[in-house]
């Protein structure tokens, strides 16, 4: 193994980053490194347990003075995500992460980093190792395949943990404490299409495309204001619906549930004698778009581009042409209610994250979001109804738990006071409107008294992740101050 960060501190954590970074760890390909972290274990003599998923908990005893103190979960996750530049040559099945140091920052060649969540893997092997650090009972929980929706977690047997006090070191801004996140879940809703082949004496096709927004994670940027092309495209379809008696023939837009559409394209096709029309419209209405999302989406474009027609072409009926506007813009969308709580935490939202034409159905991907149980699932009430409204079908699958605020966490109170009595400030208390793996811990284990925390970390999941040197020792002393005071 390469010595390329024997000179950063923290030593140890840096050091066992290094060599779990060796270790291929892609979603659904962990066992390399759960079985690493066995044999780890073993050889310190400390209790470990390896379940059919290929979780691991690692148990360690208290430090003299701390035997009887409530047992504190310290927790991350095995796997990584597997991203490259264009250009890069990495097999993510075998090739060892090559590490750089730029300046104040860790990086990786060409890949994704691996620090989510590595970085808090490294954090616990130090704590397993120590023998100087005074803490508390520890249960080191290490999940599989959280990028792929918490798997791991949600499947291992709570009732082998009996901790008290649980830590997530699966967070990427220090002196932020995360003390909540959205549960959520996917729906699919499937509206038929009644096609007809319809015959234009002279007809016009236009597609026309929707480009270039921001888009971005339908749970964390929910609440910056961007725009969603799906949406933007039934806005400039019913736009143009007021005098031109158009048929859409297609529609794609979007790609996944839970990201916010950055591009939409929709074909359709109207007799020639309201071309004139149809471009008086089009002109009105992205105007308005424009002029609207100016600030927020300023790199926004709307294309038209004339398609050639085929008088067999297979286009919506009608009414399939209405509903399918009237969905666009009248389904639930965006923010739904924000955090009475916690002052500017978005508390529930829903996303159209994809609409496409297949066969003989349109598509459409939401991803519900809450950090409230109840009002997850009466999102999911009302695009039930909504769906039986326009004739269509609603699937909802990929349930999985919010993690709600608990007001009274003595953990979080400790917590705050040890980081202003090191840091001189107080840190930052919220919630995220993402998935974290605490939710899934505490639906089974509710008497948890859980907050995560971590490094400065930016731009993970992709090529550019970078880990900040000098918060990930900050973040260090921390988590062994609040240990200490955990008796």
């Amino acid at each position: 193994m390469t010595n390329k960060l024997e000179n950063l501190e923290p030593k140890k954590v840096f050091q066992y980053f290094e060599a779990i970074s060796q270790i291929p760890r892609r979603s659904g390909h962990e066992k390399q490194l759960s079985d690493f972290m066995v044999d780890f274990a073993i050889e310190r003599n400390l209790e470990v347990i390896q379940d059919e998923y290929l979780n691991v908990i690692i148990k360690k005893p208290g430090t003299v003075g701390y035997e009887n103190a409530p047992i504190t979960i310290i927790q991350g996750h095995l796997d990584m995500v597997c991203e490259q530049n264009e250009g890069t040559h990495h097999d993510f099945e075998k090739d060892p992460i090559d590490l750089v140091v730029e300046g104040a920052w860790l990086t990786a060649n060409g890949t994704t980093l691996g620090a989510d969540n590595g970085i808090a893997i490294a954090y616990a092997m130090a704590l397993l190792d120590a023998e100087d650090i005074p803490h508390p009972p520890l249960e080191v929980v290490m999940t599989t395949d959280e990028e792929v929706g918490l798997t791991g977690a949600l499947k291992m047997d709570k009732s082998l943990l009996k901790g008290t006090y649980f830590i997530n070191l699966d967070s990427e801004e220090e002196g932020e404490l995360t003390v909540g996140c959205a549960g959520g879940l996917k729906a699919t809703l499937r509206l038929p299409i009644i096609h007809t082949v319809k015959v234009f004496e002279e007809a016009t096709v236009q597609t026309i495309e929707v480009k270039n927004l921001k888009g971005g994670h339908s749970g964390v940027d929910i609440d910056k204001n961007r725009a969603n092309a799906d949406h933007l495209m039934g806005r400039i379809l019913s736009h143009l619906r007021k005098s031109c008696s158009f048929r859409i023939v297609d529609f794609n837009g979007g790609s996944k549930d839970n990201v916010i559409p950055r591009e939409a394209k929709a074909t359709v096709v109207y007799e020639s004698s309201d071309h004139s029309s149809f471009e008086k419209l089009y002109e009105e209405v992205t105007a308005l778009i424009k002029k609207e999302n100016h600030r927020v989406e300023p790199n926004l474009t709307v294309e038209v581009n004339a398609q050639e027609y085929n008088k067999r072409l297979k286009v919506f009926s009608r009414k399939t042409t209405d509903l399918l506007i009237y969905t666009l813009i009248n389904v639930p969308k965006g923010i739904q209610t924000m955090s009475a709580d916690l002052k500017g935490m978005v508390e529930s939202s829903l996303n159209l994250g994809k609409c496409a034409v297949e066969g003989d159905e349109v598509i459409m991907l939401f991803a519900i979001r809450s950090n409230i149980r109840s009002l997850k699932y009466h999102m999911t009430t009302q695009l039930e109804w909504f769906a039986k409204q326009i004739g269509a079908t609603l699937t909802p699958t990929a349930d999985y738990p919010e993690w709600e605020f608990k007001p009274d966490s003595r953990l979080l109170d400790q917590a705050a006071l040890v980081y202003e009595d090191m840091f001189r400030k107080k840190p930052l208390v919220k919630a995220i409107h993402a998935g974290l793996e605490p939710g899934a811990f505490l639906e089974k284990l509710p008497h948890l008294d859980a907050i995560s925390f971590g490094p400065d970390m930016e731009e993970v999941h992709s090529p550019n992740e970078r880990l900040h040197i000098e918060s990930t020792m900050r973040t260090w002393e921390f988590l062994k101050a609040l240990l200490k005071t955990l008796q």
